[in-house]
């Protein structure tokens, strides 16, 4: 399901974890050879911000039980079409959980 929301267009683009994509038909051969395994998730501080009535961008965190002390990075940019609603553009990345200024106070 999720590779039929990316718009079916050359120039849409997914920046992944470990690939950069370029263009519907690479996103879809991408999501078609991975692995569901491991891929579960929980999110966090999603927000989605609007800019006008046709465009939005939606950006949130994530945590997957298999990447302890990492947390996961999503923006994707939709745009409505007649077709409907969909993804020109995605990014996602991960990184080393941020300390916060609690844990900070409490190893000095």
């Amino acid at each position: 399901m999720l590779g039929e929301l990316f718009r079916n267009d050359a120039r849409t683009l997914r920046y992944g974890v470990g690939e950069n994509l370029y263009g519907y038909d690479a996103i879809k051969a991408f999501r078609v050879a991975r692995s569901p395994i491991g891929l579960g998730r929980r999110t966090d501080k999603t927000v989605i911000t609007t800019y006008g009535r046709d465009t939005a961008v939606a950006s949130t965190l994530f945590y997957r039980d298999s990447l302890p002390g990492r947390v996961g990075r999503q923006m994707q940019t939709w745009v409505r079409f007649a077709e409907g609603w969909r993804i020109v553009a995605a990014h996602v990345s991960i990184i080393d959980e941020p300390r916060s200024p609690k844990d900070m106070d409490q190893k000095t």
